[in-house]
């Protein structure tokens, strides 16, 4: 049964939409458990730090294609995957378990999800692995990065990826030779209700399904975190959500827009730097919630 022409952009979508929502829900006992990747968040050279960090691995994953060791970037994967497991884990169970019955409950968690990742990794399992990956980075680094080297950071991310995809294209060519590893570093929705990720080639140029690299979904979500975080005016409190204030309501939605716009040059069937898009509009939409509550201080 084949879906609608349009549902696969409004699954991915809502992919999107469990991410940030989930990075809003990790962001409390994150910052509880102190679980920061930097010391000093109002840092600017923190954003620069992540940028060569980027380079680094790119760099990296180019050299292990080359000399075809792609278990390599396996291993690499299957272990942060797991570490990340059992830091959302810990910090999901600390406000009410023991810590000796938490680590032992985190570590059959990360474990068997971890195992599960790597004996069937469907599109479905993909994206609950990479729903939980991502919204455990963008919490963790929207906790540590205030508000001037978050957006830094998006808009040198977005320079990046505007330059990676269109200008030398190794973009490209980085996630075609590993989408095939079956690894959580992009987000599935199937175009048709007998899709299997398990069976994916990679070859055809006509793709059973849509695809979203999982940085597309990470980066501006560290925007919105940091956002909550840092800027103290206009909070609303939320079902299951807890307290967000407009700066990151606005962080959000612009985030979206970002992705309509998006999905208008996608549909055409060429790939797309996703970042200089939803960055954008996270920005955007940052700086209206901003105003909107009274405060463009930061």
């Amino acid at each position: 049964m084949k879906l609608t022409k349009y549902t696969p952009f409004i699954g991915m979508a809502f992919l999107l939409l469990l991410v940030q929502l989930v990075a809003f829900a990790l962001s409390e006992p994150f910052e509880a458990n102190d679980f920061k990747a930097f010391s000093n968040p109002e840092a600017t050279s923190n954003a620069v730090l992540w940028i060569i960090a980027v380079l680094a691995f790119t760099l990296f994953i180019f050299i292990i294609i080359r000399l075809n060791k792609r278990w390599i970037i396996q291993l690499i994967i299957f272990l942060t995957v797991a570490s990340t497991f059992i830091y959302v884990f810990f910090a999901l169970f600390s406000a009410f378990l023991p810590v000796s019955i938490n680590l032992l409950l985190t570590i059959i968690l990360s474990a068997g999800l971890t195992l599960l990742l790597y004996k069937f990794p469907e599109w479905y399992v993909i994206d609950f692995v990479g729903i939980i990956i991502g919204a455990g980075a963008s919490s963790t680094f929207g906790i540590s990065l205030a508000i001037r080297p978050a957006l830094v950071l998006l808009i040198l991310l977005a320079i990046y990826d505007y330059i990676a995809v269109y200008r030398t294209k190794h973009m490209v060519a980085l996630a075609e030779g590993v989408m095939d590893l079956k690894l959580p570093i992009l987000l599935v929705f199937p175009k048709h209700l007998k899709y299997s990720f398990l069976t994916e080639k990679f070859d055809k140029q006509e793709r059973e399904a849509f695809f979203m690299g999982l940085g597309d979904a990470v980066i501006p979500t560290v925007l919105v975190v940091s956002a909550n975080t840092f800027m103290n005016t206009g909070y609303y409190t939320l079902p299951l959500i807890g307290a967000v204030n407009l700066p990151a309501v606005g962080a959000m939605l612009g985030t979206f827009l970002g992705f309509a716009v998006l999905m208008g040059f996608v549909i055409k069937g060429k790939p797309q730097a996703g970042l200089p898009f939803l960055n954008g509009g996270a920005i955007l939409g940052f700086v209206i919630g901003s105003l909107a509550a009274g405060s463009l201080a930061f």
